[in-house]
């Protein structure tokens, strides 16, 4: 047989084996490759916004190649030692190392160079359809079209070029330094096969629990006024971050096989089949991938959280625009707001107007703050400066000259400095300082954000309002003192009037906001952010699923002979498959319910600060993560179904 038959051969023998690998090059290639297309698109610049478009993409596609050289070497690893009994086989047969080694690179070489052309087609397929995805996300309103970047492909080629470099970099280091015999012995010796749990291990295991457990809880008090200071608020960060992650990895190592240890120590050690073919396997293989499935959760976690923050932003930018501008449109000076009501007039287009006269105040808040945060914010502790408004200006609310309510206090806020509901307040005069009862909080935003910074406003009876405007304090007044608010009528010519409102020549040093512009963009930046992590995500969701699915079919190739002897003592196929699927339950979904874990503890500490909805978006993603996620699960199952047809 001449080295090219034993090399087509050797390639039909391992297609079989190799079918996901290459599933994932391409799906990687494919990815990249339109990435890189949108990088050197000219339509790009329509979706820049407030951020560069042509530069998010272009970190993005640094950091997909770090992820698929990452993949694609360990996957290299995976399959080359699979392979060593072969390579061994060769050498004892009298072939060289550097022959054995030539015919792993054609092999290779094939398999991946052809692999890479199917996926640059495919990107190129695609590119259309995820340009169209990505301007519907930002709301960009332009054609997408389908075009062939030649720097696209050229970089593609030379990216992959290089990470194939690499790959037989390593695979000539593995073939040189092995000797024959331990060609034979390095299956038998990439497992920890130990079966006894020691002591040290129950101890390495609570402490892993109790680890995680710690910067969960220092999580939920991030933002809840523990920590006043930057300094303060940084270390708590550093030590949820370092906390988890080292949890992590000995939960990994130890606590999996104490917490499997006690169930089998429960059953009195003895087992049933399904038991023995996933608990028992699970303790000590889980110890030894420690630092793979540490790696795999961290990243999982981190992709489900960073995607769950944009989408929550996403999400509520309907929402968070009503915080910005209360009503359709908002303007700080008459002469702008009657210059844009007379064009609505001019094109017919019906609104309403709300003006409100707004003066800023220090409020003095000592007994109904909850928190000392307050102190960051003023240089007198319990001095808050916020925008009051008189009762007549809202509707529904009438009080007394003694009484006064907030409204308007955002999620953010609100979490960092909680108020009582009820209490005694000062408004502070510049020469003046009048007592109220505060009556306690309302949601509605009143006046833009112009005004309230985020902060609430106060509203109080008529006549200490008019009492209020002559003391008031000039240092911390605003350029203007006065709030227009313009509602359309129809809402169906809001982009109408909206399209009326950018062709205005306002005062340039006047505020005039529109609420469709904020909500547009954004979702423009948002909706960006989102698609390059959602993008990323996919593409690690894919790796480490194709990884984790690789490591079962290593461990059912060794677990092969378990199988035949059980089949020759008269278990089913069905009864086995009892004890596989339980295996790939837990293979798969400890680290997939660890990383969701992760990611929730991670998001419900700060979500407010994205936007006003938590757990549609967040559910949302989850489900969609642990969908996909549990193909591989589902993939895993069959080639062990496969391995036990075959096992006798």
């Amino acid at each position: 047989m001449s080295i090219n038959q034993l090399i087509i051969q050797n390639l039909k023998k391992n297609l079989k084996n190799y079918y996901l690998y290459v599933f994932a090059l391409v799906f990687s290639v494919a990815l990249y490759f339109a990435f890189v297309t949108l990088q050197y698109d000219p339509a790009l610049d329509e979706t820049k916004g407030s951020i560069k478009g042509a530069a998010s993409i272009k970190v993005a596609s640094i950091l997909l190649v770090a992820i698929v050289t990452v993949f694609l070497l360990y996957a290299n690893n995976i399959f080359i030692k699979r392979r060593s009994k072969e390579i061994g086989l060769f050498q004892l047969i009298g072939m060289t190392k550097g022959k054995v080694f030539r015919i792993l690179s054609a092999e290779n070489f094939i398999l991946y160079f052809g692999s890479l052309l199917i996926g640059i087609f495919v990107g190129f397929s695609i590119s259309k359809f995820i340009m169209m995805i990505l301007f519907k996300i930002t709301g960009v309103d332009t054609v997408a079209t389908l075009r062939f970047s030649t720097e696209a492909f050229i970089q593609t080629i030379i990216v992959f070029g290089f990470i194939y470099l690499l790959i037989m970099l390593i695979n000539y280091i593995f073939v040189k330094r092995q000797t024959i015999l331990s060609l034979f012995q390095v299956i038998s010796t990439t497992e920890d096969k130990i079966k006894k749990v020691s002591f040290f291990q129950i101890i390495i295991g609570i402490v892993g629990i109790g680890s995680i457990a710690s910067g969960y809880f220092v999580s939920t008090q991030l933002f809840g006024g523990a920590f006043q200071t930057v300094d303060e608020l940084f270390l708590a960060m550093a030590f949820i971050l370092g906390s988890v992650i080292i949890g992590t990895y000995l939960f990994y190592k130890g606590s999996v096989s104490f917490l499997f240890h006690l169930i089998r120590k429960k059953k009195g050690g003895y087992l049933s089949v399904n038991a023995a073919l996933s608990l028992s396997s699970i303790m000590f293989r889980m110890k030894s991938n420690a630092l793979l499935l540490t790696i795999i959760t961290t990243v999982s976690a981190l992709a489900i959280g960073l995607l769950s923050l944009s989408y929550i932003s996403y999400y509520s930018a309907e929402k968070s625009s009503e915080e910005y501008v209360p009503a359709d449109f908002a303007m700080t000076t008459r002469e702008d707001a009657d210059l844009f009501m007379e064009a609505l007039q001019a094109n017919g287009i019906e609104y309403r107007a709300k003006t409100i006269d707004v003066v800023q105040a220090d409020i003095n808040v000592e007994d109904i703050s909850l928190s000392s945060n307050l102190n960051n914010m003023h240089e007198d502790f319990n001095i808050l400066t916020v925008p009051v408004i008189s009762d007549q200006a809202v509707d529904g609310i009438d009080l007394t000259p003694e009484e006064a309510v907030f409204t308007g206090y955002n999620d953010l806020i609100q979490k960092y400095m909680p108020l009582k509901d009820s209490g005694q307040i000062e408004l502070i005069g510049s020469n003046d300082v009048i007592p109220l009862n505060y009556s306690g909080m309302k949601k509605d935003f009143i006046v833009s954000n112009y005004f309230t910074m985020g902060g609430p406003v106060a509203i109080v009876d008529e006549t200490t309002f008019e009492r209020l405007t002559k003391d008031i304090n000039p240092d911390i007044q605003k350029a203007s003192s006065v709030y227009i608010g313009i509602d359309i009528s129809n809402k169906a010519e809001i982009e109408a009037a909206n399209d009326l409102f950018q062709t205005m020549d306002f005062t340039d040093e006047s505020p005039h906001e529109s609420r469709l512009m904020i909500c547009n963009e954004q979702k423009q930046s948002m909706g960006l952010i989102m698609f390059i992590v959602g993008f990323l995500g996919l593409t690690f969701l894919v790796t480490s699923g194709c990884i984790l699915y690789f490591k079962q079919m290593d461990e059912s190739e060794e677990e092969r002979p378990n199988y035949t002897i059980l089949r020759k003592l008269g278990f089913t196929r069905p009864d086995l498959l009892k004890g596989i699927r339980v295996k790939q339950l837990f293979s798969f979904g400890i680290p997939l319910v660890i990383g969701l874990s992760h990611s929730y503890f991670a998001v419900q500490s700060g979500w407010f600060m994205f936007g006003t909805e938590l757990w549609t978006p967040m559910i949302i993603v989850m489900v969609l993560y642990t969908a996909l996620y549990s193909i591989f699960g589902f993939l895993s199952v069959l080639y062990y179904k496969k391995v036990i047809k075959e096992s006798l």
